[in-house]
């Protein structure tokens, strides 16, 4: 067990003053709800905003409305990416698909799309991981003329741009989280956004049916948002890492997925998101820049991008488990990713068949992200540098994209991963 300053993989920016707003909006829930949808709907130039009590509380709310559109019982994800999308999908009573992944994007393997989209399939869940650009445009073209609805799932790419575009506003729906490890944070809760009226008119029948957290439930987010403020700190992180129960960089699956509202107190907290949110990603395109100049990185959204975690990959699952260990001993940060392809992990296993998608476990076998929030020093980010470049001995090849600023179909770029000086 390691005692002293321990770096969090994940951190997102929580404020006293924070706290004392989200008080102030538990005394004027409605006001404070309406004011913080209000400011998402402008800032995201969308039509319709929903603002739910969880990410994952979120997508399963949608998914729910589009069922109630259409006798289509399928969704297709990537066979990479965070169980709390499958485990959503299961919630609303769909049956997940899963394709392959692009390995170099972490995006759809494009040509197993197409095979894997059917008459059955209802729609497609695309992700931004790690704030990486899914091809939406691309993915809608196939789905259009077949009346599949598309889900932009931007949970880790609040307030990121591509080119000029806000992620999270070029599917059918956007989905958003405010979890603890994402660019702003109220504790937990999630955000749907569209411009389409007739899933807006679906998402709110099922929404004016949902809760409001209880008083003894804001008491407890209060709770929460205060041991979050204290302990998400480098000097006293260890602690809460340290205790087993916590589960802390564990990948679960959720065994129940609660809906309700958001509440006053955390849209409260929110009052000041969006200039919170430029500042975290400021920090965070700093960090990338820093890492990949250092790292002699070319990551596939740019070095500069705002990533949530910036994503590295080493030569063998060997490698990874020996610099994941030298960084839990040194508290530096670095996070392991998801452990599997979605049907591998258990939980999930039972809701898939037998097929292998061997870019999405290319991917959890050498896959490591590196730690890009606030709480990064000067020291620790050389910390970091030093320890990838030494504990690394194999030889390894960089991101590298084509001359479109498309992924490569090469084999160096379908199994990327980083050199070390």
């Amino acid at each position: 067990m390691r005692i002293g300053r321990t770096l969090p993989p994940v951190a997102a920016p929580i404020r006293w003053r924070d706290l004392w707003h989200g008080i102030t909006g538990m005394l004027a829930p409605a006001r404070a709800i309406a004011r913080f949808e209000e400011e998402v709907r402008r800032h995201f130039a969308v039509n319709h905003v929903f603002v739910m009590s969880s990410g994952t509380a979120a997508l399963t709310l949608t998914l729910r409305a589009l069922r109630s559109l259409s006798d289509r019982t399928e969704v297709v994800l990537p066979a990479y990416t965070c169980p709390s999308i499958p485990a959503a999908v299961l919630e609303a009573g769909l049956r997940p698909r899963l394709c392959d992944i692009d390995g170099a994007t972490f995006d759809f393997d494009r040509a197993r799309l197409e095979r894997t989209l059917s008459a059955d399939t209802l729609c497609v869940i695309a992700h931004d991981l790690f704030g990486i650009r899914a091809d939406i445009a691309t993915i809608r073209a196939m789905c259009r003329d077949r009346g599949i609805a598309v889900i932009e799932d931007a949970a880790q790419a609040m307030g990121m741009e591509d080119k000029g575009e806000k992620l999270g506003r070029a599917g059918d729906v956007g989905i958003f989280s405010l979890g603890r490890g994402k660019t702003i944070t109220c504790g937990s809760g999630g955000i749907i956004v569209t411009n389409s009226t007739t899933i807006a008119g679906a998402v709110a029948a099922q929404y004016r049916r949902l809760p409001s957290p209880t008083p003894f439930q804001t008491l407890r987010h209060i709770v929460e948002l205060v041991m979050l403020a204290t302990f998400i700190r480098p000097r006293l992180y260890w602690i809460p890492a340290a205790l087993p129960w916590l589960r802390l960089g564990e990948t679960v699956v959720p065994r129940q997925i609660t809906l309700a509202r958001l509440s006053g107190m955390q849209a409260g907290l929110l009052r000041d998101w969006q200039r919170v949110l430029v500042l975290s990603n400021r920090v965070r395109s700093d960090a990338a820049a820093y890492f990949s100049r250092r790292l002699r990185l070319t990551p596939p959204a740019g070095p500069s991008h705002p990533y949530l975690r910036l994503p590295i990959f080493v030569a063998t699952p060997r490698e990874k488990a020996r610099l994941y260990a030298q960084s839990q001993a040194r508290g530096l940060g670095l996070s392991v990713g998801y452990p599997a392809p979605i049907n591998e992990i258990p939980g999930l296993r039972g809701a898939f068949d037998d097929r292998r998608f061997p870019s999405a476990r290319h991917v959890a076998d050498t896959l490591l992200t590196l730690p890009t929030h606030q709480w990064l020093s000067a020291r620790d980010k050389r910390a970091i540098v030093d320890c990838v470049t030494t504990a690394s001995s194999a030889r390894f090849t960089p991101w590298a994209k084509s001359r479109s600023g498309l992924p490569s179909r090469s084999r160096s770029t379908r199994t990327p991963a980083i050199r070390a000086r």
